[in-house]
This record gives structure tokens, sequence and C-alpha cells, in this order.
């Protein structure tokens, strides 16, 4: 039968709007993924992305890995494979947690694409809309990105030197269950090396947050994307050390090894695995096999470790560069945090200066970060500020763009 088409005739077209669902209107791009596309021009210095270092990517490392699982096990490692991860590789990273105070056990490991799709799965477990979420402010903004897909709330605590504030975390549970008449889901929490604030939690602290989740009867999702690249001080046990029972733990090899890799992975109590397995079930059927294969056998082969400490001595010595330039060369009145690890570090400008506004001028000067406002989950701060990040840049290119903003901060000033 021969199909007869007029491509000349008018057809109409479709208005999608009243076929989406409506979580739809809830969701909106990442500020940093569209800056980034700003970003690419090669004249543009970037302190915009959570970006590690590409010219420290194990290149070798992933190509001898590749190499041997072809070799030694291709047909596995590029067929389908169970949900809950690659056995050896859960093993691993339950053991090496356990050291650092996480109580995994490979069967509460769950290996996803990158520790994003954890805070989607989170958010769909957990979020239905109009649902409240405690948070700090400001707080990451991939995570509010996650969850506005399922229509969440924010209600959100000051950050201080030593990262979020708990002891105004009870007035606002109180605050939520007047609100809305029942309790927030749960307290998210970056503890190490917070982003974008750069704030660390003490063990006080943690141990106080811990008691009051204990109290409230909430659960905790702690994110830990940056807890091996300490570069000063001493490793603080994770808040799931006090409270496992009720701790969800994020962790990725984004920040450690590759972020194309995609790879993260999920602690929680045995009790929530099925949950969390069901809902991947529906996502992806399973995190990438031939990934799962190559991190494994990078890790298993002991080279991580001295891959990381080698990142400690990079990122300790960019960190420490843009620290510097910020003393040299910004106008008095500005304010920035001194990270004990991590990728970023927490500006502050006088308050005459938006830092939306800004970046403007700060692009004409072919220098990029992001602004303030974008972490917070209510948009009810952060004008004044801006998230640097001084991993992806050498240190001449880091003094350089400081260089250039401290410029554009002077005439925005009026200096």
């Amino acid at each position: 039968m021969e199909l007869n088409l007029d491509l000349n005739r008018d057809i109409p077209v479709l208005d999608w709007t009243p076929h989406l669902a409506p979580r739809t209107e809830g969701m909106k791009s990442s500020a940093i993924r569209e800056l980034l596309k700003l970003t690419q021009q090669p004249d543009i210095i970037s302190f915009a992305g959570g970006l590690p270092a590409p010219e420290f990517f194990p290149l070798r490392e992933v190509e001898e890995a590749c190499r041997y699982i072809i070799r030694k096990d291709g047909a596995k490692a590029l067929q389908y494979s169970a949900t809950e991860g690659y056995g050896p590789l859960k093993e691993y990273l339950a053991t090496t947690m356990h050291k650092y105070g996480v109580p995994a056990v490979p069967d509460n490991v769950l290996l996803t694409n990158g520790s994003q799709q954890a805070l989607d799965l989170i958010g769909k477990l957990f979020i239905d809309s109009g649902d409240y979420v405690l948070t700090g402010r400001p707080t990451y903004l991939g995570a509010i990105q996650a969850w506005n897909a399922y229509g969440a709330r924010y209600h959100t605590v000051n950050l201080d030197d030593d990262g979020m504030v708990v002891d105004e975390m009870e007035h606002a549970y109180e605050k939520v269950l007047a609100d809305s008449g029942k309790p927030p889901k749960f307290i998210y929490v970056l503890p190490n090396f917070h982003t974008p604030a750069g704030t660390t939690m003490p063990l006080e602290r943690r141990e106080q947050l811990a008691e009051i989740a204990t109290k409230l009867n909430l659960p905790v999702v702690e994110d830990d994307p940056y807890g091996q690249l300490r570069y000063e001080g001493e490793d603080i046990p994770p808040i799931c050390t006090f409270i496992p029972e009720r701790t969800i733990y994020l962790g990725t090899f984004s920040k450690i090894m590759a972020p194309g890799l995609r790879l993260g992975w999920i602690v929680c109590p045995e009790v929530l695995m099925k949950r969390f397995v069901q809902a991947k079930q529906g996502c992806d059927l399973h995190t990438g096999t031939f990934v799962q294969y190559i991190a494994n056998d990078i890790c298993q082969r002991g080279l991580i470790k001295p891959h990381v400490r080698r990142l400690r001595q990079v990122y300790k010595e960019r960190r420490d560069t843009m620290l510097d330039a910020l003393a040299e060369f910004w106008p008095e009145g500005c304010s920035w945090t001194h990270p004990q690890g991590g990728l970023f570090l927490w500006a502050r400008v006088p308050e005459p200066v938006d830092t939306t506004e800004f970046l403007k001028i700060a692009l004409a000067e072919k220098v990029a970060y992001v602004p303030g406002v974008n972490f917070y989950p209510n948009q009810d701060g952060g004008y004044n500020a801006m998230r640097l990040n001084f991993s992806y840049s050498p240190p001449d290119i880091i003094v350089e763009g400081i260089r250039r903003l401290g410029i554009a901060l002077k005439k925005a000033l009026g200096y």
C-alpha cells in the first residue's frame, strides 16, 4: 500500500502545554548549566562550574582498566546487570566508607548515575507536591532543581562559619508544622566543605543535629560529594555515624575520579533499599555496567588513593592561590570563606552590588561566577554573594580571573 502524503499542506502545530504534567511548571533550568554555555568561549575565565581539573583525570588508569576489562570480562561488562550495582564495587565502597565512619555493608549500598540521580530518587520516594524540606540558606542548587520537579517547598535555616545553624532547626520544624499541618519530610545537609558556602560542620554541631533529628523523628539526607578532598584539619565523623537508622548518605566518584563516568552511590537503612531499587528500575534499570567495572578496577588496584592524594595537593595550592589573590585585588568591604576542602569558596561584596546584575559587567571583563541568589531555595538572599570555583583553573589563571573581578568590582563601587 502506497502512502500518499501532501507535504505542502498546512499541518496544525500541537500546543504541548496542556498535555504536560502540572509538576513540570516547577522545573527550571540549572543556572550553572546555563551559565556554562556562556563560558565556553576560550577567552573567558570561568569560576562558575563545579569542575574538577581535567589535566588530572586518571586517563592512563582508565585506559588500562578498559583494556583489562574487555580482555577478561568483556561480555559481562557490556551486558545488563543488577539494579543494586556491581557486587565487588559495592564491597569496596562498604569497606572504605566503614573506615570513614559510614555504617555501610554491601547490601545497603546502591550505585547511581552520579549523586544527582540519588537526589532525584529521594525526591521520587519522599516528596509530594507541597511537602517541605528543611535545609540551609544557601544550599546546593542541584538538590533544589531535583526536588522542585516533585513540587517541594523549603524552610531554611541560616548558615554561619560552622555550617548549618542547627539551633534554628526546632523553630523551623514548628513553623512548617504550623504552615502545612504536617512535618517536613527530611533535613538536607552538606556537612563537609558545603557547596556553595565552603563551610564545614564541627563534631559538636553534627552530634547536635543528630539529637534534634531523633527528637523530631526526621530523616536526614547527608550529601558528601567532597568529603575526601580535605586540605587541612582532621576528618570529622559523618552525621550517619550517630544516627545510621535515619540517615541517607550520598557519595560520588565525580570529584575524585572523573565526572564523565556519572557514578555515585547511596547508603541507606536496608529497610529503604527495596524502595530505592524499585524507583531506580523505573528510571534506567541500572547504572552502566562498564563504568562500574572501570571504577572497581581502579579502586581494587589501589590506584584511587594516590590519585586523591595528588588532587588534594593540587586543589590546596589552587585554593590558597585564590585566597591570596582575593586579599590582594579585591576592594575593602568584601569577605569570603576559608574552606578546609572541596572545590568552592563563598564571597560577599558590598550590598550596593547585586551579583546577578554585576555578572554582566564581569562577563564583559571576561570572567564568570555563579550569583549567590541561585543557591537560595526561596530566592530570599544571596544578592551580594557569589560562588567561586578554584579547582578547575591553574594558579596563574586564578590570579588573573580574580584580578579582573577586582577591577570590575572597583568600577561598580565607584573607586
